[in-house]
């Protein structure tokens, strides 16, 4: 590191604060979704790592769905894809929820170990259906090359990409959860589930539509995740330890606590990388989380809630 210049140095921490800005941007997305489930719900959702996957999937299919039949609407593929991931993995999620997580609200480790069991059955399907090994995307033309931001700084348009969509879909959230009547009702359930029944909510349907909610919006961190990397069967369990992670250090009821703390360990973990290896920056960065942890074990912000 110390046969750097002062100028090598700075345009080498630049870009690994990007990387550590894409890395951020798919924390967010997965841990949102997961926010959402186990934050706003208190189900432990082990099988939330394939729910991304399938809409990296959707993706994958939506892409040579495309390049097959629609070759000139090509550049605009992911737009429909990334509703398309959306929909199905929301769509499944509703199914899940009906079937088997709504007998288990009251057994915690009922629904931890029904969703791992999802979670390996998932795996198996994909495995089944798209073979073992990863898959990728082809990249728009407009979505592929870098701007150079000065002569040693470049930055990678799909990178870019990702980043702006984290933050149309963390907005769009926020706005749904604070500004309107289903998020009104969906904090009425959260802060006291039995008064909300008592005065008229359907807490059975906000149920049903949360989880359902948290699910697609794992898709689009699943479309998301193909524009920066290739899909697996199991790609979906290299980032449940991070998201749960990401979600219990913000505080798990508070969105804006999860926004904090997956931009606070990707920085980290990015930054580490500089000077050690991959494995390494992620296991102090995990010693660093677990030492605050146990300082504040409400995580980093916290909502006052009446059960």
């Amino acid at each position: 590191m110390f046969d750097y210049s002062f100028a090598e140095l700075s345009s080498i921490l630049v870009m690994q604060g990007f990387a550590g800005l894409i890395l951020f941007s798919v924390f967010v997305l997965m841990a949102l979704g997961l926010a959402i489930i186990f934050g706003q719900m208190g189900v432990i959702n082990m099988a939330h790592g394939e729910f991304m996957i399938l809409g990296a999937y959707v993706t994958f299919l939506t892409s040579h769905l495309f390049q097959n039949y629609l070759p000139w609407a090509y550049p605009a593929y992911f737009f429909v894809a990334m509703v398309l991931a959306f929909i199905t993995s929301g769509a499944l999620g509703l199914v899940v929820e009906w079937l088997l997580i709504r007998h288990l609200y009251a057994r915690p480790l009922d629904t931890l170990l029904a969703t791992w069991g999802l979670s390996l059955i998932l795996q198996q399907i994909f495995r089944s259906t798209f073979g073992a090994r990863e898959v990728g995307v082809e990249l728009p033309d407009w979505m592929m090359g870098s701007l150079n931001v000065s002569d040693t700084i470049e930055v990678q348009i799909n990178g870019l990409f990702v980043m702006g969509l984290t933050l149309a879909i963390t907005t769009a959230v926020l706005v749904l959860l604070f500004k309107s009547r289903w998020g009104l009702q969906v904090r009425a359930v959260t802060t006291n589930r039995t008064m909300s029944g008592a005065v008229g909510i359907d807490t059975r349907r906000i149920d049903r539509l949360t989880f359902g909610l948290g699910c697609g919006v794992a898709g689009v961190a699943g479309a998301a995740f193909t524009m920066i990397g290739s899909t697996g069967p199991t790609s979906g369990q290299l980032y449940i330890v991070d998201t749960f992670l990401v979600v219990v250090f913000g505080g798990a009821q508070s969105l804006l606590g999860t926004v904090a703390s997956a931009f606070t360990i990707s920085q980290s973990q990015s930054a580490l990388e500089f000077f050690l290896s991959g494995s390494m920056a992620k296991v102090i960065t995990l010693l660093i989380v677990i030492g605050l942890l146990m300082l504040r074990p409400q995580g980093l912000f916290v909502l006052k809630i009446r059960r």
